[in-house]
């Protein structure tokens, strides 16, 4: 039987890696396929990944998304149900920082390799008139590193992933303060297919219904998706899109 390839995008809280392997355990054996799961550690290594061209199914964010379906052959197909992409910009509990106005022109902002999460912060700091030029920018390799650069007083402040920031421990999330957190709702991460995938039915069916059993359900809370995934079409992911582009411009 033919072996095909699915990536996660790295994207994702340390929690939730077991979930996926649940998820790719039992579409495997629901769409009677080989699906070896690929978890790169960081987006360099996913996009090294992608560029070997033997990737099938994607579990890409919104930024990565647009790219691979207006370039590189990729549809989307579903997306995560009441799942969007937040994110969050915070400050250390202890600093001078309590509101995104106290955010000075060559401030230093930690936070991990994450177009989206970037370009969302951006747009939430044009309200006090700051822009990506104004800011020092460090690039670590979790989330978790940008918490204690943050809380050890490196950076001033930091973008995270909602999900991420929500899921760290009371103690960090104790030395941390949120200055906002976005509230977007229409982007999300998307499962792309390569056009010419022969079993994208089969797949799409197990995938679309992995919610309608107990091991399905306990898989999708494994992954915070306790109601699973929906079906989009390319409407739906050219107004994701659209939005993105109106995000960047």
């Amino acid at each position: 039987m033919t072996t095909h390839n699915m990536l996660i995008a790295p994207d994702f809280s340390p929690e939730r890696f077991a979930g996926w392997h649940m998820f790719n355990t039992l579409i495997q054996k629901r769409a009677n396929l080989n699906m070896h799961l690929n978890i790169p550690d960081s987006q360099a290594e996913q996009q090294g990944i992608i560029n070997q061209g033997d990737i099938q199914v994607i579990y890409a964010n919104p930024f990565d998304a647009a790219t691979l379906i207006r370039e590189q052959g990729y549809r989307a197909v579903a997306r995560p149900i009441g799942k969007s992409d937040e994110m969050v910009i915070a400050a250390a509990a202890n600093s001078d920082i309590n509101s995104l106005e106290d955010i000075k022109a060559g401030a230093t902002v930690a936070m991990a390799d994450n177009r989206d999460v970037k370009l969302i912060g951006l747009r939430l700091l044009e309200a006090v008139d700051i822009a990506e030029a104004d800011l020092n920018w460090t690039v670590t390799e979790t989330y978790q590193a940008a918490a204690r650069q943050v809380i050890k007083g490196d950076a001033q402040v930091a973008f995270f992933m909602a999900e991420i920031f929500h899921s760290f421990s009371r103690l960090t999330k104790a030395q941390l303060s949120v200055l906002i957190e976005s509230d977007l709702a229409d982007i999300s991460h998307v499962l792309l297919i390569k056009d010419g995938f022969p079993d994208t039915d089969i797949l799409m069916d197990a995938i679309l219904n992995l919610h309608n059993d107990d091991d399905g359900k306990e898989a999708l809370a494994e992954l915070g998706m306790p109601q699973g995934f929906e079906a989009m079409d390319e409407e739906d992911a050219e107004f994701m899109i659209d939005l993105m582009q109106t995000l960047l411009d």
